[in-house]
This record gives C-alpha cells, sequence and structure tokens, in this order.
C-alpha cells in the first residue's frame, strides 16, 4: 500500500461520501484490463464482484514480528518518498523473515472468519514492497517463506481454503521491491522478468484467482513490459480483474507509453485507500481500508500500538461504501503467531449477523439512485429503493429528488416512518427513540 504519513484518520467517517449531483454523471466508458474489451462485456465479467460488496484484505509478513508497519517501518527505501515509520534499520527488518513463524496460522479459519463477516471475497498480500515472498517462489527462494523456519505455501494454503469455502480467490503483488539487486538497475529488464516471473506463478499453481491487485511501481514506461504482462495474465487466468495500479506512479518520466497501454493497465476499477471514494457510477472503485487506526496513517499490518476501529464505525464504512457503488476491501494484519486479534475477528462477525439481517439491501444492489453523504445513502435493485440513515440532522431528513414514484415503505430496522415524496425531494420523519442507533434502514417500493 501507499504509506499515508502525519494523516489522522479519526474523522474518515465525516469526509466520505459526499458525492454531489455533478458526480453522479456517468464517465467515459471505463478502462478495461482486456484489450478490446467492450463496456459490456467487461460489465458481464465484473457482475459477481460488483454483486459481491465486501471482501478481505490480509497484509501480513515478517514485519508483525515486532508489530511495525509492514515495508514501510524499513529505514532506506530510496525509489519512494519518506516514511515517518522509517525506524527499523535494514540489516535488522530484512532478517525478520528467520523469526517468523506463525504456529497459529489455520487458513481455513481465516476463511471461515470472512464469510461468517459475510465477505464474498479475500486478497493476501503474497509479496510487499520490502520483497519478501509469502509462497515458495522458485525465482527468489533465498528470501521467501520457505527461506525461514516456517516454511509452508502460505499462499497455497489461503488459496485452498478459500476455494473451499466458496470465496473468489485474489492475490496482491507489490511491483515495488525494495531489497532486489535488480530492481530499476539500468533498463530495469531483469527485474521485469523476474516480476513477471513471479506473477505467473501465483497464477499457475493455485487454481483459480479472481483478482490481481498490483500496488505501485517507478521508473519510466520503457523499463516494463506492460502488454506482455496483461497477455500472459488474461491468458493463464481468463476472465480475472486487475486494480488500477499496475503502472501506477509512472509519471514525470522522459519516455511515453505505447498507444491503447494507458487505458489497459488502468486496470478494471479504482483503488482508494484509507477513505471511502465519492458516489460514482461508470467506473467501478473499491476502498481499501484498515479494521486498525494509527496515527500515521498505517495499520496494515499488526501494529498494536493501533486502535481497532468499533464496530459502528466498520458498519457505517461499509453502508457508505455501498451507497457510493462501491466496494469496501476491509484490511486485518494478523499477529505473527497467525492468529487475527479476537477483538476484531468478534466486529467481523457482528458486521456478518448484520449482513445476514439485512443483506439484501446490500448486495447485488448498485448505489444510489440518490447521491449519498454524510447523513447515510441509498441503494437499489429492481423496484426497490432501500434508504439508509446514518447521521439524523433532526426529526425530518431532507434529500434528493426520487424519479420513480414511492407507492409504499417500510422500516426495516422498526418502528414507523412518514414520507413525502415532491419533485424536489424526499422527506423522512422519524421518532428518535424509533430510530436505529447504527443505521436506520427504509425500504421503498417504486414504480
Amino acid at each position: 500500500m501507499k504509506k499515508l504519513t502525519g494523516v489522522a484518520l479519526g474523522m474518515l467517517l465525516l469526509t466520505v461520501g459526499c458525492g454531489t449531483a455533478a458526480e453522479t454523471k456517468a464517465p467515459q466508458a471505463p478502462a478495461a484490463s482486456v484489450a478490446g474489451e467492450s463496456v459490456g462485456e467487461q460489465d458481464a465479467r465484473m457482475q459477481w464482484w460488483r454483486d459481491a460488496k465486501f471482501g478481505l484484505f490480509v497484509h501480513w509478513g515478517p514485519a508483525s514480528v515486532n508489530g511495525t508497519e509492514i515495508s514501510w517501518s524499513r529505514a532506506g527505501h530510496p525509489f519512494d518518498h519518506p516514511s515517518e515509520t522509517a525506524v527499523v534499520p535494514p540489516a535488522v527488518y530484512d532478517n525478520l523473515y528467520r523469526q517468523f513463524n506463525p504456529v497459529k496460522f489455520d487458513a481455513d479459519a481465516w476463511m471461515r472468519m470472512a464469510k461468517d463477516a459475510g465477505m464474498k471475497y479475500v486478497v493476501f498480500i503474497t509479496k510487499h514492497h520490502d520483497g519478501f515472498s509469502m509462497w515458495p517462489t522458485e525465482l527468489r527462494p533465498d528470501y521467501s517463506i520457505m527461506a525461514g523456519p516456517f516454511k509452508r505455501d502460505l499462499c497455497k494454503e489461503i488459496a485452498d481454503a478459500a476455494h473451499r469455502e466458496g470465496l473468489k480467490l485474489g492475490w496482491y503483488y507489490s511491483t515495488r521491491d525494495w531489497t532486489h539487486p535488480d530492481y530499476l538497475v539500468g533498463d530495469n529488464s531483469k527485474y521485469d522478468a523476474f516480476y513477471r516471473g513471479q506473477v505467473r506463478e501465483l497464477l499457475s499453481n493455485y487454481g483459480r484467482v479472481d483478482v490481481l491487485w498490483f500496488d505501485h511501481v517507478a521508473g519510466n514506461w520503457r523499463d516494463y513490459k506492460f502488454q506482455e504482462l496483461f497477455d500472459m495474465v488474461n491468458r493463464l487466468q481468463p476472465g480475472i480483474l486487475i486494480n488500477d495500479r499496475a503502472a501506477r506512479f509512472i509519471r514525470g518520466t522522459d519516455d511515453k507509453p505505447a498507444p491503447g497501454l494507458v487505458p489497459m493497465v488502468n486496470g478494471d476499477f479504482d483503488t482508494p485507500e484509507q477513505r471511502i471514494g465519492k458516489f460514482q457510477y461508470g467506473r467501478a472503485w473499491e476502498s481499501c481500508v484498515t479494521m486498525t487506526e494509527c496515527k500515521d496513517g498505517g495499520g496494515w499490518s499488526y501494529r498494536p500500538d493501533g486502535r481497532t476501529r468499533s464496530y459502528e464505525e466498520c458498519l457505517r464504512m461499509l453502508v457508505q461504501t455501498v451507497t457510493g457503488d462501491g466496494n469496501l476491501l476491509f484490511n486485518v494484519g494478523p499477529m505473527p503467531t497467525g492468529e487475527i486479534d479476537p477483538k476484531q475477528v468478534e466486529i467481523l462477525h457482528q458486521m456478518g449477523e448484520w449482513l445476514r439481517k439485512y443483506g439484501d439491501t446490500i448486495y447485488g444492489t448498485r448505489g444510489g439512485p440518490i447521491p449519498n453523504g454524510e447523513w447515510g445513502g441509498c441503494t437499489s435493485h429492481g423496484g426497490k429503493v432501500w434508504v439508509h440513515i446514518l447521521q439524523w440532522p433532526g426529526e425530518t431528513l431532507r434529500i434528493g429528488a426520487l424519479a420513480a414514484k414511492i407507492t409504499s415503505h417500510r422500516v426495516l430496522t422498526g418502528g414507523e416512518a412518514k414520507v413525502a415524496q415532491t419533485p424536489d425531494h424526499l422527506e423522512i420523519t422519524m421518532p428518535a427513540a424509533q430510530r436505529d442507533p447504527v443505521d436506520t434502514i427504509i425500504e421503498l417500493d417504486t414504480v
């Protein structure tokens, strides 16, 4: 992940999802990771992801041993901006793998947790910016899981468990590599071949892979054979979804990409980080946010100095994301033992309980048609619109107009509400004592 420095995220929910009417206009035809693919073909390929809404992100690696931020706590990464968490000397950080022995790791327990939380897919960190591989790569075995005491293929165990639980599988892969001796050396051809080879391993050895989640790169366009990379990816895993970061940070360089390359590497969806994306149709997006809040903006990997967000915060983030027409990729950072913090497991369980009650208002819906805001937002499917109210300005909430005619309404979370429709707005009135403390959901039938 791109490390955010000096940013407190405590006000996150006060600044998310405040789309305006102008932002609801569909953008130009979205880019697709498959060359020559029509918008309709891309929509069909992405349908499961659009319906899923909620996924598990897992940042894990040797950095968990000392509880510092993955990669960004390593002092000395000359290809990127400084980080205030860069406090671990390279000689120390680069040897943490010798102590990384997660004997309590249980991939099935992780995937059961994700499924219980109502998540539909998982994205696992296979290699972060520090270059350590969480699988027995043949291309750099001396800095992989097989070089330490654990010596088990973490990727295989996670892939097998995800498939058993019916979860879609995604691999995160950082093109950045601060410890590889060939990274951005000369024409970068050796490193380019290396990382394409690692991606080939990840897409060849673990069955079906549904998402490939790249994370940043530096250098020039000429330093990478992106067309070869994408051709290989789509050949090995037809139908795979790819995020927008395969060539992120290649900018201000002294060369230009080949025609058609930029739309391809822009991938299938945007990835706002540590914030909830704006209301947006047309171009898919997925907010990646940590369950752990740290004052330095991190919290991706195990950070015992961080704060676990409350159930109420977490649920509101999910609702704000989905009403904005996005997905939430929610991150946990497992402990060095391989266990996930019980507090986080419990919060995810609570979210799953809520989704078992109200999942019809989330899964398989689209955000809107009324843009969301601090008050909450809407989801819709077929002739139904669900109004999710997270914050009441007073006894009556007034929001944007709904083009369809409301024929009936009911409060799914209990109580009675009055709904008045005019050509200009909707007014919803409900006694304070009957409102849900987290999310009041009102279902509207429309024609």
